[in-house]
């Protein structure tokens, strides 16, 4: 290991070596300083050493190097110059960055071409045609790949080294805020993942080492905001790279944070948390949540933030209004669903975990939603054809009149240009609006034709108008049969079948004719049964009594047998078990049998070919080192011709066998032939391409003229219609502002009266209940002095 006495000797000895194009030697004499034990108190000098070897590991791409010398920096500087090492990674992170910014201009850079009339040469068409790379491809694989490589290595072991200390605890998060635009930009979807669960096990390891005297303290206001600000930076890049596994990660850690958190988070914090909380749901297609998010979002944009305007409201509450109407309708479970356990059940446990990322203490529903709607105002909030839309859909029952009605909501929002996050709210609307349509008509006809169905619902065809009535029925929604022998639907069931007692849900006019008869006969039946009991009651508590007796005595006859059948139940069970692992493991030794012939064959197949192979290998290998030979001596000729530029372009022409039969003498003729004819063809080139350009600019230049004057008069008059229309929009905004603040005051005014008289109220309530108790306390301190 090479020694220095002085560390700015080896700074010295680096820069001569780089100089002189050594920079491996450079970097090898600066990792001896910083190895060192004998440098390992911190100077001034130490700090330029330090950029000076990460400057040389960025050049050499050695990122472990760079960072074995930060972990080594780090113990010489942090107890005495903090802000050392922050330059130093701030430096390094720097420089990486800009050498992979070289590298992908280097990469995108454009090639000179020489022949314009064969862009793409057949070497490159046949490593597109293999590799299924173009030149770009090609180029980002050689070029860019191992400086992004290392800009990634360089975050991640930079996060390593700052992790859980509290000193460089900002550092950290900018680091990892750095770390998720390079994922962003340059489209890591693999590395990111890799980063989220390094910040994951990171956190993970300040909970667990949080007595240590440098670690983050999680109880700090500061460490919480900054944790929670890296957490929504990490939702913002996951949303971006469509990453919705990771998004929905990040939002249990955040959410995690906010309920560690002491402190009111932001508003605006908690507006983009929600918002993006949305689109997570919204990938998922989980539109539940996603009208729940939504909630979230618009009454805290409501009640936070300070200066929402009106169109702001406006498209909030459309985007909530609709996002609840589109959610599907929950599927009815029938009574025995309810007692086992079965998918819905595990859903409802999921559905508690949402809910609790949403801050909501029950999970929602799409009933609670729709009634929230009103209850808050949201719809008043809401386009007039919003509000109708809620009409027809959840109030009204007009089943002949509902799909045309709704098809004018739908070409409203395709109509809104401003509005165009609606429209993705329209495949939604059009499938309610279908479900709708179909539980309004089973409540007024018993049979209807798929072919008058579809003219009430223009906007589906046969096949997705019976898909969706299948859907129905399957959930237990509807009780409708597909009648395709007569071409229509049938609705309600037979007498003696129900699956579930009815629920009304949405706009009811009556039960279906199935439905009304069935309860009418349950009706008589329980009815029927009461007179029973109460016209013959002795007669039925003796024969519950011999039932009872008869039922008794067969438990006492087989209580016994079936004791000793389900002591012997385990001992069956073991058996059985024995006996299946006996038969796994004779089947497996026969496999691995039969397994071992067949590797035996095949290995005995392929040395018997290998050696055929080998046999006729050394047999082409003489013939083709006398060929070459005789090749050899007349390609060294060929090869001094070929390194001019004009004897390349005569044998690019002609093939490897052609210039084997060639003459010396006659490729010297052909040389000095292409000479002459290059000159010609260049000359003339050059004449009619100095023609061309002058005429072309000449001409583009008068064109440009009148256009140029056209373009100026328009841009003009716009910029003067523009100025007048944003002038009258501030003065309406500022004087609806100053009316609303008025109504505000006089509404406040009102209310001082009031809280006066309880203020005085409650002041003497209060001076009352403390001469109390001083005089209460008084007596007890004389009764004890008495005592004493």
């Amino acid at each position: 290991m090479i020694y220095f006495q002085k560390p700015e000797n080896a700074l010295k000895r680096a820069n001569e070596f780089s100089d002189v194009g050594k920079t491996q030697a450079a970097l090898d004499a600066l990792h001896a300083v910083i190895n060192s034990r004998k440098h390992r108190a911190w100077t001034k000098i130490h700090e330029p050493i330090m950029m000076k070897y990460l400057e040389l590991c960025v050049e050499l791409k050695k990122s472990f190097v760079a960072k074995e010398g930060l972990f080594q920096y780090r113990n010489i500087c942090q107890h005495v110059n903090v802000k050392s090492l922050e330059d130093v990674i701030h430096y390094y992170i720097k420089l990486a960055e800009q050498k992979t910014e070289a590298a992908k201009e280097e990469s995108q850079a454009i090639v000179d071409i020489d022949d314009l009339e064969h862009i793409q040469t057949p070497e490159n068409l046949l490593l597109c045609a293999v590799s299924n790379e173009d030149t770009q491809d090609r180029n980002d694989r050689v070029i860019l790949a191992p400086r992004v490589k290392f800009l990634w290595e360089s975050y991640r072991h930079c996060l390593e080294l700052l992790r859980n200390n509290c000193h460089y605890e900002r550092l950290y998060h900018e680091i990892a805020a750095g770390a998720f635009k390079f994922c962003c930009k340059y489209n890591r979807k693999f590395e990111f993942r890799l980063l989220c669960d390094n910040l994951r096990n990171h956190f993970g390891i300040i909970n667990k080492y949080k007595n240590q005297q440098t670690s983050v303290n999680l109880n700090n206001i500061d460490s919480q905001s900054m944790h929670l600000e890296t957490r929504l930076a990490q939702l913002d890049a996951a949303v971006q790279m469509e990453l919705y596994q990771e998004a929905f990660k990040a939002n249990e850690d955040i959410y995690a944070l906010l309920n560690l958190s002491k402190k009111t988070p932001n508003p605006k914090l908690m507006a983009n948390y929600y918002q993006k909380q949305a689109l997570v749901f919204w990938m998922n297609r989980n539109y539940l949540f996603h009208a729940a998010a939504l909630f979230r979002l618009f009454y805290i944009s409501k009640e936070q933030k300070k200066n929402i305007t009106a169109d702001e409201i406006v498209k909030l509450a459309s985007k909530v209004v609709l996002a609840t109407l589109a959610i599907p309708l929950a599927p009815n479970r029938t009574n025995i669903d309810q007692l086992v356990e079965i998918d819905d059940s595990v859903i409802d446990k999921n559905n508690r975990i949402l809910s609790n990322l949403l801050g909501l203490s029950n999970p929602p529903t799409r009933a609670l939603l729709i009634k929230d709607l009103v209850r808050f105002g949201i719809i008043h909030h809401a386009p007039p054809e919003l509000k109708d839309l809620f009409q027809w859909l959840e109030i009204e029952f007009d089943p002949l009149k509902l799909c045309n009605r709704i098809q004018q909501c739908i070409d409203f929002l395709i109509a809104r240009e401003d509005y165009p996050e609606l429209c993705q709210y329209i495949p939604l609307i059009k499938e309610i609006t279908i479900v709708r349509l179909v539980k309004e008509i089973s409540q007024v006809y018993e049979a209807i034709k798929i072919s008058r169905l579809l003219e009430l619902a223009p906007f589906v065809d046969s096949f997705q108008l019976e898909y969706l009535v299948l859907k129905i029925a399957c959930r237990n929604d509807l009780q409708v049969r597909i009648d395709h022998k007569m071409q229509c639907f049938r609705f309600g069931a037979e007498l003696n079948v129900s699956q579930r007692e009815e629920i009304i849900d949405g706009p009811h006019l009556q039960s279906m004719i199935s439905e009304c008869v069935r309860n009418l006969l349950v009706h008589y039946s329980s009815a029927l049964n009461k007179a029973f009991n109460v016209i013959q009651p002795d007669n039925i508590k003796l024969k519950n009594k011999d039932l009872a007796k008869e039922i008794s005595k067969a438990y006492m006859l087989a209580s016994s047998k079936d004791h000793i059948r389900l002591l012997n139940r385990q001992q069956i069970i073991e058996e059985r078990k024995e006996m299946l692992e006996n038969q796994s493991y004779l089947k497996e030794t026969e496999e691995k049998k039969l397994l071992e012939e067949k590797l035996q064959k095949f290995r005995e197949a392929e040395k018997e070919r290998l050696q055929k192979e080998a046999g006729e290998r050394a047999k082409q290998r003489l013939l083709q080192e006398e060929s070459e030979m005789k090749k050899k001596i007349v390609m060294e000729k060929i090869e001094q011709l070929k390194k001019t530029g004009i004897g390349s372009k005569i044998f690019e022409e002609m093939a490897v066998e052609e210039l084997e039969k060639l003459d010396p003498d006659e490729l010297l003729n052909k040389h000095f032939a292409q000479i002459e004819r290059e000159k010609k063809d260049m000359q003339t080139k050059l004449k009619n391409q100095e023609r061309k350009v002058d005429h072309y600019e000449r001409a583009k230049r008068r064109e440009e003229i009148s256009l140029l004057l056209q373009e100026y008069n328009q841009t003009k008059l716009k910029d003067v219609e523009f100025w007048d229309q944003h002038e009258k929009e501030r003065i309406n905004s500022i004087n609806e502002e100053r009316a609303l603040a008025v109504q505000e005051r006089e509404r406040l005014m009102r209310l001082r009266d009031d809280k006066e008289s309880f203020l005085e109220h409650l002041k003497k309530t209060r001076a009352f209940e403390h001469q109390e108790k001083y005089e209460e306390f008084n007596k007890k301190c004389r009764k004890k002095k008495r005592k004493d």
